[in-house]
């Protein structure tokens, strides 16, 4: 059952944002084959998409002819996430009376100056 689920999502997917969706309209190439076939016999399915797809010209039945497979193209489907600025920093001015405070800008649990210090230095070549 996972299976299946899991491959009716994957044809969703592929169907909705690639040229998949294209192959849905195979059966109105078939039928439109049949018609051209009856007004000329003699006509092959090679001459067929020749006719509509090397050289198309604008005929009486053009209408149909936009709607076979992999002549017109449609805007796929797309998604675009965008991350919203909505963190805010606000800053308050405290005011301490008779207390001395010295200012480590830089000693704090998510900066170790020693690590960051050496991530920076060249490479060093030992010789054993």
């Amino acid at each position: 059952m996972k299976k299946l689920i899991s491959i009716l999502l994957l044809s969703l997917y592929l169907v909705s944002t690639t040229e998949l969706y294209q192959l849905l309209k195979l059966p109105v190439l078939i039928e439109h084959y049949i018609e051209h076939k009856e007004l000329n016999p003699d006509m092959s399915l090679t001459a067929f998409l020749k006719t509509h797809y090397d050289n198309p010209v604008k005929d009486s039945d053009h209408d149909t002819d936009q709607k076979l497979p992999f002549v017109s193209h449609a805007n796929l489907l797309s998604v675009v996430f965008t991350i919203s600025p909505s963190l805010d920093f606000h800053c308050t001015e405290k005011i301490f009376n008779n207390l001395d405070i010295k200012k480590t800008f830089y000693k704090s649990v998510l900066y170790n100056k020693e690590i960051l210090n050496s991530i920076w230095e060249p490479p060093r070549f030992y010789q054993s």
